[in-house]
């Protein structure tokens, strides 16, 4: 049973953008306790997809494999996510493939963690 309130339609363009947008701002919520810096700054959120039955996909990674929350923050993420209006469900895929380097993080991360 759906209780998650969401629509049960296929969702337009326009409510795919409302969302994504809304997504972005919620993953921007979230931060790896070791880094002061949101995760999607960081360049963790490698790829975030709304299917037709509106189940959110989110694939994503840690900055290391042994980082200490990584039982945690997937559950974070799918949190996260599901407060967006519109997400009827979310699954988190974590990878390490490929590897997470300094080099996916923007600008403004960079620029908040004095690497610029």
């Amino acid at each position: 049973m759906d209780v998650s309130g969401a629509p049960t339609t296929k969702p337009t363009d326009a409510e795919i953008a409302t969302i994504t947008h809304d997504v972005i701002e919620q993953l921007k919520s979230v931060y790896d306790p070791e880094i002061p810096t949101d995760i999607y700054e960081l360049g963790l959120i490698y790829k975030v997809e709304l299917e037709d039955d509106r189940l959110l996909n989110v694939t994503m990674t840690l900055t290391a494999p042994g980082c200490p929350v990584a039982g945690e923050m997937p559950l974070w993420v799918r949190d996260a996510c599901l407060a967006v209006d519109g997400v009827r469900d979310v699954d988190v895929h974590m990878t390490f493939d490929p590897p997470w380097t300094p080099d996916r993080m923007s600008d403004e991360a960079k620029l908040e963690l004095n690497m610029l």
